[in-house]
C-alpha cells in the first residue's frame, strides 16, 4: 500500500515564501508601470525600482520581525499562564483536557484515561497542543530567520519586473515590465500550488488576476500625471 503523502507542513514557510515574492513582483512591476506611464526618463525608471526594490525588502522584513515577534510574545504569555495554571489547579487542568478529548468523540472513561497518560507524559505540551493548537513548545518561528526568508523572498520576486525595466528600450517600459510580471506571477502561482500539492489552475489564475489588476490601476494612474522626468 503506498505511503499517504501530505503537504500541510509546508504550508508555513511556503505561504511565507509565496507571499514575499508575490509582494515583489506585484509591487515592483506596478510601481515601475505606474512611472514609466506617467513619462519618466529609463534611467529614473531604474532608479524608481531600486529604491522601491530596497524599501519593499526591508518593509518585509521588518513586518516579517514584528509580527512573528507578537505572535511569539502571545504563545509565551498563553503558555506561562497554563503552567501557572497546572501548578495552581492540577486537578482541574486534568479535567479540561479530559473534557476537551470527550468533546471531540472520545468517550468519557477513555477521555479521563488519555487525559491522565498525557498528563503523566507532558502535561504543559499536552494542554498547549489540545487547548492552544500549539504543536510542539519549541517550534515557534524564528523571527529573524523569518525577516531573512520575507526580505529575501521579496527582493528575488522583485527583480524580475526591474530586470526588465533596465533592459526594455527607452520609452517603451511598459509592455516588456507587463508581459515578464505576469509570466512570474504564473510561474510562481503555478510553482506555489505543485509544492503545495494543489490545483496549479486557480494558483495561476488568481496570482495573475490580481497582478494585472494592480498593473492596470497603477499605469491608470501613472497616465494622469503623464509628466516626463
Amino acid at each position: 500500500m503506498p505511503k499517504e503523502g501530505h503537504y500541510i507542513n509546508r504550508s508555513n514557510w511556503l505561504r511565507a515564501a509565496v507571499l514575499g515574492a508575490n509582494d515583489g513582483i506585484v509591487s515592483i512591476s506596478s510601481l515601475l508601470v505606474g512611472v514609466a506611464a506617467a513619462g519618466m526618463a529609463s534611467g529614473s525608471v531604474a532608479l524608481t525600482g531600486f529604491a522601491g526594490l530596497t524599501a519593499g525588502a526591508l518593509s518585509m522584513a521588518a513586518g516579517e520581525y514584528v509580527s512573528v515577534s507578537a505572535q511569539a510574545d502571545v504563545e509565551a504569555a498563553d503558555l506561562e499562564r497554563e503552567r501557572i495554571a497546572l501548578e495552581e489547579d492540577p486537578d482541574y487542568e486534568l479535567e479540561e483536557l479530559a473534557g476537551g478529548l470527550e468533546s471531540r468523540g472520545v468517550e468519557a472513561k477513555l477521555a479521563m484515561r488519555v487525559a491522565t497518560q498525557l498528563t503523566d507524559h507532558d502535561a504543559l505540551a499536552a494542554h498547549a497542543r489540545e487547548e492552544l493548537g500549539m504543536f510542539g513548545l519549541a517550534g515557534q518561528a524564528d523571527p529573524l530567520q523569518a525577516a531573512g526568508a520575507s526580505a529575501l523572498a521579496f527582493a528575488v520576486g522583485g527583480i524580475f519586473p526591474l530586470l526588465a525595466a533596465l533592459l526594455a528600450p527607452q520609452g517603451a517600459a511598459v509592455l516588456p515590465i507587463a508581459v515578464v510580471a505576469t509570466l512570474a506571477l504564473a510561474l510562481l502561482g503555478g510553482s506555489g500550488a505543485k509544492l503545495g500539492g494543489a490545483p496549479m489552475r486557480p494558483a495561476i489564475l488568481r496570482a495573475v488576476t490580481w497582478g494585472a489588476v494592480a498593473m492596470v490601476f497603477t499605469a491608470g494612474v501613472g497616465q494622469l500625471f503623464d509628466v516626463a522626468v
